[in-house]
């Protein structure tokens, strides 16, 4: 049965839970970072379910195609984010490595998705 809605996409439902593991560390970030880099996190990781349910009603391949790839740069965006606070000890090994397997499932399935609709061109 087709969707009904961006909620019933599993790549929206992943990346619903990425968003919440991303909040989730960065409530433990240092009080100076709350502009920083927390908040870059945030606003990138929620631009990800957000281009995913824009991307979802749009009707043409070509206007879906284009808000589920701003998904995958917000996604490769919070990469970077990680990366920066892995290295600044701002996050536990094992939340990184949760965080980066989730990232790269989403990202496949965003990859999946969007070489599905470039089919149609």
């Amino acid at each position: 049965m087709p969707a009904q809605s961006f909620e019933d996409l599993q790549v929206w439902q992943k990346a619903h839970q990425y968003v919440l593991g991303i909040y989730r560390v960065t409530r433990h970030y240092p009080k100076e970072e709350m502009f920083g880099i927390v908040n870059q996190l945030r606003r990138a990781s929620a631009s990800i379910t957000a281009n995913i349910a824009e991307g979802f009603v749009r009707i043409g391949q070509k206007d879906k195609l284009h808000f589920y790839n701003i998904s995958q740069g917000s996604l490769e965006e919070t990469r970077n984010f990680l990366i920066l606070s892995r290295d600044l000890g701002y996050i536990s090994k094992s939340d990184y490595a949760e965080l980066k397997g989730m990232a790269a499932e989403i990202s496949r399935m965003l990859n999946s998705y969007c070489q599905g609709l470039m089919k149609y061109y």
